[in-house]
C-alpha cells in the first residue's frame, strides 16, 4: 500500500493500493517536490466519479505508468469534496487553457504550486487526438530538464491570467444592470434547442441555475418566451432518460442532444437544484406535472441519497457491478 491507507477520504482509500506513489494535499508534497526538484503530478477527483474509475485502471494501476509517475514527479490525489477550495482554483485553470473542465482533473505544477499544464481525463496511450499518459510524461521530463525556462514562464503567465480574471468589482452586485440580465436572456434565447429543449448541443447539462434565471427574469420582464425555454427544457428532461423513471431522481447530464441516454452517475447537488428549478416553475406555471417531479425527486433524496444516520451522500455511482450504468439500461423489448 501507499501512503493514502492513512487517509480519512473514501476517493483517496480507493488509490491505497496504486503502484503509484500517492501523497496527500499538503506542505510533506511541496517541500518533497523542491527537495527533489520535480513537478508536482496532482490527480483531483471524488469517490463516484466514473472517469476518475477508467483513468485509475487504464493508468494508476498500471506499473509502466506509475514507473513512469515515480520517476518524474512528486505525485498527489485530491479529493474534490474534501477541499472544494483547491479543487475550484485548478478548475478554474482548466477551463482558462481547453474552454472546459470536468473530473478526474489533470494538473501539472512548479513546486510552488503554480500550474503550467491542466487536462483531464487521460488515457493511458495516445488515442482519438488526446494525448495519453504514455505520452505525456516524458514530455514534461524533456521540457523540465531541457527548457526550464519556457516551462516556468508558462506558469507564471497561467498564474498572472488567474489573478486577473480572479478580482472583481462587487459593488453593484446586489442590483444588476438590467442589461447584463438582457444580454445573458439573448444569449440563451440563441442556444435554445427549439426541437429539444435544454441549450447547444451534446452533451447537455440540466444546469438549473440558468433556469432560475430565465424564471427570474421573466418574473420580472412579463417574459413569456423566457418561460417557455424553462418548461421545455424541463419537459424534456423529465421525459427523457436523464431523468430515472423507477426509482426517480435525475442523472448527471446527456451524453446526446435529445436527453435520450445520460451519464448514470447521479449527483446530490444536481436533485437540490433540480427540486429548485422544478417547484419555481411550479409556482410560475401551476402545472402539476412539475410539482410531481419535485415530490418524486424529494423521494429518491431521502430513500436513497440520505444515510440512517440523517446526513446526505454526495452522489451515487454511474456504476454498477463494475459496469457504467447496468441497472439503469433497458433492452428494445423491455
Amino acid at each position: 500500500m501507499n501512503r493514502l491507507s492513512a487517509a480519512s477520504s473514501p476517493y483517496l482509500l480507493q488509490h491505497k493500493d496504486n503502484p503509484v506513489d500517492w501523497l496527500e494535499w499538503g506542505e510533506e508534497a511541496f517541500e518533497q517536490a523542491r527537495g527533489l526538484d520535480r513537478p508536482i503530478f496532482l490527480s483531483i477527483g471524488y469517490a463516484t466519479c466514473h472517469w476518475c474509475h477508467v483513468m485509475a485502471h487504464e493508468s494508476f494501476e498500471d506499473e509502466e505508468v506509475a514507473a513512469l509517475m515515480n520517476r518524474a514527479f512528486v505525485n498527489v490525489k485530491l479529493d474534490r469534496e474534501e477541499r472544494p477550495d483547491v479543487d475550484g482554483l485548478y478548475m478554474q485553470v482548466c477551463q482558462m487553457l481547453n474552454g472546459h473542465g470536468g473530473w478526474p482533473l489533470t494538473i501539472i505544477m512548479l513546486p510552488d504550486g503554480r500550474p503550467f499544464f491542466a487536462g483531464t481525463y487521460l488515457p493511458k496511450e495516445n488515442r482519438h487526438g488526446r494525448l495519453g499518459m504514455l505520452g505525456l510524461i516524458p514530455e514534461i521530463e524533456r521540457l523540465w530538464t531541457q527548457e526550464r525556462a519556457r516551462v516556468i514562464e508558462s506558469a507564471e503567465s497561467i498564474a498572472e491570467a488567474v489573478r486577473a480574471n480572479s478580482w472583481r468589482d462587487t459593488s453593484d452586485d446586489r442590483d444588476p444592470h438590467r442589461g447584463l440580465l438582457v444580454s445573458a436572456v439573448d444569449l440563451f434565447t440563441q442556444r435554445f434547442d427549439r426541437e429539444r429543449g435544454g441549450f447547444g448541443g451534446a452533451p447537455k447539462f440540466p444546469s438549473p441555475q440558468n433556469l432560475l434565471l430565465l424564471l427570474r427574469y421573466a418574473n420580472r420582464a412579463g417574459d413569456g418566451h423566457a418561460t417557455q425555454m424553462v418548461t421545455k427544457t424541463l419537459d424534456a428532461m423529465r421525459a427523457g432518460g436523464l431523468f430515472d423513471h423507477v426509482g426517480y431522481g435525475f442523472h448527471r447530464y446527456s451524453t446526446d442532444a435529445d436527453y435520450l441516454l445520460p451519464h448514470f452517475e447521479k449527483m446530490l447537488y444536481d436533485q437540490a437544484m433540480l427540486v429548485w428549478a422544478y417547484a419555481e416553475t411550479y409556482w410560475a406555471t401551476d402545472e402539476p406535472r412539475f410539482a410531481v417531479t419535485v415530490r418524486e425527486t424529494v423521494e429518491y433524496v431521502l430513500r436513497d441519497l440520505t444515510s440512517p444516520e440523517g446526513a446526505f451522500y454526495s452522489a451515487e455511482d454511474a456504476d454498477s457491478d463494475g459496469e457504467e450504468g447496468t441497472f439503469y439500461v433497458w433492452r428494445v423489448e423491455e
